[in-house]
């Protein structure tokens, strides 16, 4: 079986998710009291990531769990009716060109799957229209259809990428060879490694330099 992996924030979305998921708490219309709890909360952390006293993982994971955690105990529906509002939005400004490259990776016969760090029920949204074998998100935790305030969220990022995709296919003989992966950043090195055409999308200055001294293709 032949793959393409996709990731999302600034490939198959060519935007950045969090700031429009801030933009979006700070905004709405119900839960706009929350976005100040958020705020102060990862202040602190953001500023000694900006000082390079705290590594980009773990600020971005915390970020993640703050984010959830202003909505205290609401319940599964609340938030997934939170994020299918933004998903809703969001899907409407996906890139033509990866649209077009899983139209045709499907139509080759490839198994197709979206791996990214942003919310699950996020990436479902923005999805609804647009149809993946698979889709590989970081999961909210819940606890009798409410949100677990006590479990910490997994935050798919880097490294936990692959994890993710060599658990998903590990009962699958993959011809990772002939393989597809899609990223923009230099977090989904560990991707696009995986396969033998790698694919760099609109890539930050790292993944430039490291797509041109490797050869690999470039969309830009």
């Amino acid at each position: 079986m032949k793959v393409a992996i996709f990731d999302f924030d600034g490939t198959l979305f060519p935007e950045e998710t969090f700031p429009l998921l801030m933009s979006h708490l700070k905004k709405h219309p119900v839960h706009f009291q929350k976005y100040r709890k958020f705020f102060l909360r990862i202040l602190p952390v953001y500023i000694a990531y900006k000082c390079k006293l705290y590594p980009e993982q773990n600020m971005k994971e915390y970020s993640m769990w703050s984010y959830l955690a202003a909505f205290g105990s609401s319940s599964k529906t609340e938030i997934d009716e939170f994020f299918s509002q933004i998903g809703g939005m969001m899907s409407r400004n996906l890139s033509l060109d990866m649209l077009n490259r899983l139209e045709q990776h499907k139509k080759d016969g490839y198994y197709t799957m979206l791996v990214s760090g942003a919310y699950e029920p996020l990436l479902n949204s923005v999805t609804e229209d647009v149809t993946f074998d698979c889709i590989i998100g970081s999961r909210i935790p819940y606890e009798d259809e409410k949100l677990s305030k006590n479990t910490s969220i997994h935050y798919i990022y880097g490294e936990r990428k692959r994890e993710f995709i060599n658990a998903h296919l590990s009962n699958t003989e993959v011809d990772w060879q002939n393989s597809f992966a899609y990223g923009d950043s230099y977090s989904d090195l560990n991707v696009l490694e995986l396969v033998g055409n790698p694919v760099a999308v609109n890539p930050e200055p790292r993944l430039l330099e490291i797509a041109h001294d490797k050869r690999w293709e470039i969309i830009s």
